[in-house]
């Protein structure tokens, strides 16, 4: 998969989207409910001088999810621990880590679906009574001892809610549920990093790289990175919708923002498989891609498109993908 639309975020992803983040929730583009319901939630907290309630992210990738945790923590003037669920393999890493926390601290939790079973049990009793349960020893001779913990708020991100026990999700005081961007809040967010980068893009420019950014702003400043470095080397002062068109064409980003991967799936379905239903396990094999990437990443955008729909019988191109190929569909 190119690098303009991977999950991975290499050392100058992070840099690069680090200095364009939002750090409040006045400056965060889109997502207008959920904003107004944390900024109602936060405020409450502070009126009552406590904690604000643990929060779950929910929503594909690039959305916001690390951004508004990180913004949680700045609008209640706290601390941000960063940790995610793969890491979490015992609940002794996880006992380590909420011990540690100061009073009022916030403690972010990426991919929390992932964590092992273990530690998501003991993280049930952390969320209600702010307390962990901890075993000394082994065998016969093993005892439990309890650890107060200091009040705290969790902020756990998930692409993939349904994985989560329901026990886990019951303790989060509230949920955000994060929707793909319009393509008016995309040239939002645009318009603001070409600010922040010094760059000249017109309107034009601006509102094309938008429509191809697939409904999500990490792939928006992504895109206008590419699309910078493209100006640079080819000496245009601004960014015009005819450099951003040259861009994006050398980068394999197509009318609906598709890249190869994409395009790469939706050939296997129409020509590889004939237009029949064909399982995830069988399609990763057939493009060679994880499934998991599949799933999380490609699949959401192309059903949201109505280019694929998801079957008891497995994954399959609609009409509209035939028509975006090209390909005569058969009869």
């Amino acid at each position: 998969m190119n690098d303009i639309l991977s999950p991975a975020l290499s050392e100058s992803d992070l840099a690069f989207e680090s200095a364009l983040r939002p750090t409040s929730l006045e400056e965060f583009v889109g997502q207008t409910n959920v904003s107004n319901q944390l900024g109602l939630l936060l405020k409450a907290a502070a009126l009552q001088n406590r904690a604000p309630d643990h929060i779950l992210l929910a929503g594909p990738p690039g959305l916001g999810k690390t951004t508004l945790a990180m913004i949680v923590a700045s609008e209640i003037g706290s601390g941000l621990r960063i940790t995610s669920g793969p890491t979490i393999q015992h609940a002794g890493d996880l006992a380590a880590i909420l011990s540690s926390l100061s009073a009022g601290e916030v403690l972010f939790i990426d991919e929390i679906h992932r964590m092992a079973r273990p530690a998501e049990e003991l993280l049930y009793l952390a969320m209600e009574d702010f307390r962990v349960d901890v075993m000394v020893g082994k065998g016969v001779g093993a005892s439990s001892i309890s650890l107060d913990l200091e009040p705290f708020t969790l902020v756990g991100a998930t692409t993939r809610s349904g994985m989560l026990p329901n026990p886990l999700r019951d303790r989060f005081g509230y949920t955000a549920n994060l929707e793909f961007y319009g393509n008016q809040d995309l040239a939002t967010v645009l318009v603001r990093a070409a600010r922040q980068l010094s760059l000249q893009a017109d309107t034009e420019a601006i509102e094309l790289i938008a429509s191809r950014s697939r409904g999500t702003p990490r792939v928006a400043n992504r895109l206008l990175r590419r699309v910078r470095d493209f100006a640079l080397v080819d000496g245009a002062g601004t960014i015009t919708s005819e450099v951003a068109q040259k861009a994006l064409k050398l980068y394999e980003v197509d009318s609906l923002g598709l890249d190869r991967l994409d395009k790469q799936i939706l050939e296997a379905l129409v020509l590889k498989f004939q237009g029949k239903p064909v399982g995830l396990s069988t399609l990763s094999v057939a493009i060679g891609e994880e499934p998991d990437t599949i799933e999380s990443v490609v699949e959401p955008y192309l059903l949201r498109e109505g280019l694929i729909q998801r079957t008891t019988k497995g994954r399959q191109a609609t009409s509209l993908a035939y028509r975006h190929l090209g390909v005569a569909e058969l009869s």
